[in-house]
């Protein structure tokens, strides 16, 4: 059962959130079909496990994870779960289903990307009614940004920056979310984005983990000195960092095979796990929460065995001497704060230091 877990305030409306929550891609039918009672199953579950924050989207599934997430997290329990969605995607009736971005869907509909004032607002109200709420506690604009754009963005993130912005700020006003923020899978973007809007923070998926640290040069630090907080999702870079690279299957990357120089690197990092009998998926899901600007990690989580077993990860004990290993052989960045062997509420001795006051406080 997943006991206290630290928890950081975000924005100035009295949101907090746990250091652990649920990813629910995967509840969108992400890569294969899930059943109806087994999502149900996998969200009661997690709830009982003493889960309380969950991130999802209407991009997952078309739809359907958030339809299934509010069925979920609507009953009655004696302490509410804290609930994000993104907007940027509208959904438009297609006339049939089949499998669309990774999405094995029966949701008939297409996307149509709005990150304008009329989309987010719009987007925002079709989610209400599929979420089954009259309100969400944090609002993400989603995938903005060239990595899912390309040349595109450059038309977009100006429309995003002054339209999409002016809706989520205004929503944050009267009471409709408590914070907002980027869910996206590059840094570079959140940091332009800072010079547009007051963010109360970002989830960035990918680009914070055991294999990634660029943006500790200057992201990191610019969300610490402005008080916005970072989510990071997908700790396990697309799975290789949960499964190794010695399974049967081919380990998966940024949603790909991953690359031969990936694939070394992380049987590296198996090896010094293997030494200290540390799990790599442990590692990975303990490693972004060291720096103090990191207020959450958000794994993805398909069933109860992955829940039961993120818990597991997050409260595992890691020796300091297997960051200072990793360290050693050039595996992490010499700056990058490593978690002490108390974690997750103890910062370690021999990495940046993380008062509780500037632990990713929204302000």
């Amino acid at each position: 059962m997943l006991k206290t877990a630290p928890q950081t305030p975000i924005g100035r409306a009295g949101l907090v959130i746990d250091a652990l929550g649920f990813g629910c891609a995967s509840l969108g039918n992400l890569y294969h079909p899930v059943a109806d009672s087994d999502a149900a199953a996998t969200l009661e579950a997690a709830l009982a496990l003493g889960f309380r924050f969950f991130d999802t989207a209407p991009h997952y599934g078309q739809g359907l994870s958030e339809r299934r997430v509010g069925d979920a997290l609507r009953r009655p329990r004696n302490a509410a779960p804290v609930l994000s969605t993104k907007v940027g995607r509208l959904l438009r009736p297609a006339g049939y289903a089949a499998e669309r971005h990774g999405f094995v869907s029966p949701m008939p509909f297409d996307i149509v990307y709005d990150y304008s004032y009329v989309g987010v607002m719009r987007s925002v109200e079709d989610s209400l009614q599929r979420l089954g709420f009259d309100r969400v506690d944090m609002l993400l604009m989603h995938d903005i940004g060239a990595f899912t754009h390309g040349p595109e963005n450059r038309r977009l993130f100006p429309i995003a920056m002054s339209g999409g912005y002016r809706a989520m700020d205004e929503l944050r006003a009267a009471g409709e979310v408590k914070a907002i923020g980027l869910g996206v899978n590059e840094f570079e973007v959140c940091e332009a984005a800072l010079d547009h809007g007051d963010w109360d923070c970002f989830l960035l998926a990918g680009r914070y983990t055991l294999l990634e640290q660029g943006a500790l040069r200057s992201f990191l630090p610019a969300c610490s000195r402005r008080g916005c907080a970072v989510i990071v999702g997908a700790p396990y870079n697309s799975g290789i960092l949960a499964t190794g690279v010695g399974g049967a299957d081919p380990p998966r990357h940024q949603y790909q095979p991953a690359p031969t120089h990936i694939v070394e690197r992380v049987a590296a990092m198996e090896r010094i796990c293997h030494e200290f009998d540390v799990p790599l998926a442990a590692a990975a899901l303990q490693f972004p929460l060291a720096h103090p600007a990191v207020a959450a990690v958000v794994p993805g989580i398909a069933d109860e065995r992955q829940a039961r077993s993120a818990i597991e990860f997050f409260s595992r004990h890691i020796p300091g001497e297997f960051w200072r290993t990793l360290r050693d052989q050039s595996l992490l960045v010499a700056e990058a704060p490593t978690p002490a062997p108390g974690f997750p509420t103890t910062p370690s001795s021999d990495s940046a230091p993380r008062p509780a006051a500037d632990h990713a406080a929204g302000g």
